[in-house]
């Protein structure tokens, strides 16, 4: 993520990646389907991870899918 001027700006290709990563967990352990659309929740979830300063695209993955399925047991 950047930073310039007090302007902030989103890393979209970790996003993706870690999209990518946890996606395909989910749709493995049937928590989502396979779907060609993205699961808006899941990409709200990574989003805020990265707007907070989380940058490790398997460190997101890991804590999205922890926090997906969290949201899904509740």
């Amino acid at each position: 993520m950047l930073v310039e001027r007090g302007i902030q700006v989103m890393n979209f290709e970790v996003v993706g990646e870690a999209y990518a990563i946890a996606s395909n967990y989910l749709q493995g352990t049937g928590a989502i389907a396979e779907s060609p659309a993205p699961n808006e929740r899941l990409i709200e979830i990574i989003v805020k991870m990265v707007q907070h300063g989380e940058s490790n695209k398997i460190r997101l993955a890991n804590k999205a899918i922890a926090q997906f399925e969290a949201q899904l047991a509740a």
